[in-house]
């Protein structure tokens, strides 16, 4: 005899502002509407954003209790009505930005666990149009590390930056963002500088693949180190994860005409620079905000052709979301992957 169907899910909620109000709940398994699919979740992968939205400090300001979570990836378990896009059965990845398919960025685009609830469930209702298919060679696990980190990376390196052999690229620390960002940039034929302040980090992320690492502590002026390894000339494209007065260290360790992408902010959201020396190197300066569903797309096939293996650092079982979130606040080498089913 065939066993029933389950009809309820865990989920993870907080109730008010606070990683000490997470509370594991049981809810309905919800059904899907017209253009909508049910995917089972298979695992999610962190962000620090994440941590903002649970202490209620996001800029989305998202209502309590709230799912948090943005990335993920699953099975299609049920399709709605007018579904064309998956059937039962397939292996997909979410898109960070709900709405934004191509092109320029709509003002309607939404972020799952942003303005949208959260991911963090074993299972969830998504519109088709925010799903993607995922990518043959990789597991739950490391796929559902591409949405935000790896479409960050690809979209500043390969979208807007045109990163081709011949290129040097600096990167900033050894987050998901950084490390995807050294892959892709070898994978183009591009050398990679990291700078990062812990040796061990550093250590690891040669072995990755990176020219060239500094020692940020004790180089506070990395950007003369940088002119080094450049013989002088400055390196093609800086991926600015740190924010505040870094940009300025940014701006002088970039060639002339170089380009700086905006990622990041540690601390203080606000970045500061020198202006003259900014007239004189002529940089393109870029805010990236991850990407759309396109470039995700344009990823997800680059990630089969080279079969590059995104950097997870631990992964954790779905109860243990307060412990995979105090190893975020510690700092990764890569990421953190919370195993939902």
């Amino acid at each position: 005899m065939k066993p029933a169907a389950a009809t309820t899910m865990k989920k993870w909620s907080v109730t008010s502002p606070g990683a000490q109000h997470l509370k594991l709940e049981t809810a309905p398994i919800p059904t899907p509407g017209d253009y909508e699919v049910l995917v089972r979740v298979d695992a999610v992968s962190l962000n620090y954003r994440d941590l903002g939205v649970v202490d209620g400090e996001d800029g989305a300001a998202m209502p309590f209790p709230c799912t948090p979570g943005s990335d993920f990836a699953g099975s299609v378990v049920a399709v709605g009505q007018r579904v064309t896009r998956f059937a039962e059965g397939a292996n997909v990845i979410g898109t960070f930005w709900a709405g934004w398919l191509d092109g320029d960025w709509p003002p309607t685009a939404r972020v799952l666990g942003g303005s949208l609830p959260g991911v963090l469930a074993q299972y969830v209702v998504l519109h088709e149009d925010w799903l993607v298919q995922a990518p043959r060679t990789l597991d739950a696990s490391t796929a559902s590390t591409l949405p935000c980190a790896g479409l960050t990376a690809w979209f500043a390196l390969v979208e807007k930056g045109g990163v081709h052999a011949g290129q040097t690229v600096l990167v900033q620390g050894t987050g998901g963002v950084a490390l995807f960002a050294v892959q892709l940039a070898r994978a183009h034929g591009a050398r990679v500088i990291v700078t990062s302040g812990s040796e061990e980090k550093r250590r690891k992320v040669t072995e990755l693949g990176a020219s060239y690492v500094i020692d940020r502590q004790a180089h506070s002026q990395w950007d003369v180190l940088a002119r080094e390894y450049t013989a002088g000339r400055g390196v093609d494209h800086v991926l600015e994860l740190a924010g505040g007065e870094n940009l300025a260290t940014s701006l002088r360790a970039l060639r002339q005409g170089g380009r700086i992408s905006l990622i990041g902010v540690l601390g203080e959201h606000t970045m500061t620079f020198p202006s003259v020396p900014s007239f004189l190197t002529r940089p393109v300066i870029q805010g990236i905000g991850v990407g759309h569903r396109r470039a995700l797309e344009d990823l997800v096939r680059a990630v089969d052709a080279i079969e590059l293996k995104p950097v997870v650092d631990e992964r954790y079982a779905f109860e243990q979301l307060p412990q995979a979130f105090e190893h975020l606040k510690r700092g990764a080498f890569g990421k953190i992957v919370v195993q939902a089913n």
